[in-house]
């Protein structure tokens, strides 16, 4: 969704719950802060009206009637341009949170990946769980990116990370592979020996 024009209106999920028990409010706080829905005031909530949104408001909704609570879902076709500005603002200040703990942790696996690679430790268990933290760094920016409803340089910042994230990693792996002995193939893959033994096999048979 882009910045310099607004959704074509808005979603606002009102909600009342019982005091208890309060894994019910949690439970519906994840839910709204999964969807990347901000809050204007206390039980207040507010999304872009695209169609996944109004399903999961009116799920949400019925959920929390089943919880003895009351819910309204209020379409609102526009905003006045002071209110839309903020409203932007408030989003934008959510996701801003969370690429600056996206960034943390980005740091921290380019630190370690250092580390690692200033001890000459090339083995595959430090590689294998660089991998796990990228490969979870990759889910959440996806999680993240797909609640960016007003993208602005934190998201692109975040992305050059995620590269330089890649990079790294795709050096110290070559550096593993070369530390463990493996032979790399043409197209840029590796073998270990084992596996070159299996195709020589095949080759045989």
């Amino acid at each position: 969704m882009g910045t310099d024009s607004s959704p074509p209106g808005w979603l606002l999920l009102l909600v009342q719950l019982p005091s208890t028990p309060s894994s019910v409010r949690v439970a519906l706080w994840r839910r709204l802060r999964a969807a990347g829905a901000t809050t204007m005031v206390n039980s207040a909530w507010l999304l872009p009206d695209t169609v996944p949104h109004a399903e999961l408001f009116e799920q949400l909704r019925q959920n929390i009637i089943r919880q003895r609570g009351s819910g309204f879902v209020l379409n609102v076709p526009s905003l006045p341009a002071e209110v839309y500005e903020t409203v932007v603002q408030l989003f934008r200040a959510d996701r801003a949170r969370e690429y600056d703990e996206f960034a943390e942790r980005c740091t921290a696996l380019l630190d370690e990946i250092g580390k690692e690679t200033r001890a000459e430790k090339y083995t595959f268990a430090e590689l294998e769980e660089s991998e796990q933290d990228l490969e979870k760094l990759t889910r959440w920016l996806a999680k993240i990116q797909a609640r960016d409803f007003f993208p602005d340089e934190r998201g692109q910042q975040a992305a050059v990370l995620m590269a330089r994230c890649r990079s790294a990693l795709n050096g110290f792996s070559q550096a593993v592979y070369i530390a463990e002995g493996v032979q790399e193939v043409t197209d840029g893959g590796a073998w270990d020996s084992a596996s070159r033994e299996d195709a020589n096999a095949d080759d045989t048979t």
